[in-house]
């Protein structure tokens, strides 16, 4: 007797058809639920597995200006000249306003920014140079500090305007992005023919990853001829979200852009961007001169960021709990469940009568292994 009970259920499991038994359950608390999980799953992508985007980033800024002062006549500035350091890690500076010193030699001369007692040895941190001990002939009517430095002395107060290099605007950067999964912000359609006639452009040209400085700036909410008189920094955002699980031309970058300094004057100490640096030279005395540099700029920082998500089996097994968890809710909370339970699993006899297949333990001793 028992040999044939154990082929009979053999032959109902190989011959019995299965198929799925729709309950709509009417409460809107475990609906709720339902369709919060399977936004978690779905719209956060919780079936993939993800890592942050890892670049490297290269520039190459191309452009020419011609200037035409008392100091150094005509001259035209080119790209080793306005672009500090050559190679910046993910940065790049631009040159667009600058007050030169010319003729700088190592020198005794007045110092015009202090009228102080004179001592011999003595340096002021806001000074120029090493004093003398002695008090000399600033002008008709004042007195000041003699000191040994680079003479004459640099004066500053009075910047530029227009900016010298205010043409930088139409200067083009090439910005080449490489990232980790792996993609370039070089597109299969970017060729070197490509490349020779397009700029960025957000309608036109959103792919081009040749920008024009002038544009950047405007994007950024900013004049370009007002930020380069004192310089500033400008943020390039390269965003990087990408799911893999979408064919490869789907995975492209997007571009922003944003001013990170603090452009308030009445809140910022030294606002702007500036540092100094030197050009030199032997004069016809074969005496170490210099030609003494206050450069204004505008340094542009590439930030990339970006999630890369691809499908995997295990985060989707772990989350894959959504009907498991608002059938364990249903089995144990509302005040219906014994039939809920009685309706979960059922199967059909061979007189079309339906039973239920497990016990409600059952049932949720099931569930609670799914969701584990």
């Amino acid at each position: 007797m028992g040999c044939k009970n154990c082929c009979s259920i053999c032959l109902q499991c190989l011959f019995g058809y299965e198929t799925n038994v729709m309950l709509v359950i009417n409460n809107k608390g475990v609906g709720a639920l339902f369709r919060l999980i399977q936004y978690v799953c779905w719209i956060q992508r919780a079936y993939q597995d993800t890592d942050s985007v890892i670049s490297s980033v290269s520039t190459k800024v191309k452009g020419n200006i011609l200037t035409n002062t008392s100091i150094e006549g005509v001259h035209v500035w080119d790209v080793p000249e306005y672009v500090i350091p050559p190679q910046g890690e993910k940065s790049f500076l631009v040159l667009t306003n600058v007050i030169q010193t010319p003729g700088q030699t190592q020198s005794k001369c007045p110092e015009c920014e202090s009228d102080s007692d004179c001592i011999e040895g003595h340096t002021e941190v806001h000074g120029n140079g090493v004093q003398t001990g002695h008090c000399v002939q600033y002008s008709d009517t004042i007195k000041t500090c003699e000191v040994q430095a680079w003479c004459p002395l640099e004066n500053d107060t009075i910047i530029p305007k227009p900016a010298l290099l205010g043409a930088a605007e139409h200067f083009t950067v090439l910005i080449k992005n490489n990232i980790q999964y792996p993609k370039r912000n070089l597109l299969h359609h970017i060729n070197s023919t490509y490349l020779k006639n397009c700029t960025f452009d957000r309608k036109t040209d959103p792919h081009c990853p040749i920008f024009r400085l002038g544009h950047m700036v405007t994007e950024a909410g900013e004049d370009f001829s007002i930020m380069a008189l004192k310089g500033g920094i400008i943020g390039i955002f390269i965003d990087w979200n990408c799911d893999l699980d979408f064919p490869e031309r789907f995975c492209i970058p997007k571009y922003s852009f944003s001013r990170l300094d603090n452009k308030n004057p009445e809140n910022n100490i030294a606002p702007g961007y500036n540092f100094r640096f030197a050009k030199y030279y032997k004069n016809n005395k074969s005496i170490e001169t210099r030609t003494l540099i206050k450069a204004f700029g505008i340094r542009f920082d590439v930030i990339v960021f970006g999630m890369a998500g691809k499908f995997n089996i295990v985060p989707t097994i772990v989350n894959l709990g959504v009907t498991a968890i608002c059938d364990w809710v249903m089995l144990t909370c509302m005040k219906d469940r014994d039939q809920y339970a009685k309706r979960k699993f059922i199967h059909l006899n061979q007189n079309g009568d339906s039973v239920p297949l497990v016990s409600k333990s059952i049932v949720i001793v099931i569930e609670c292994l799914i969701i584990n």
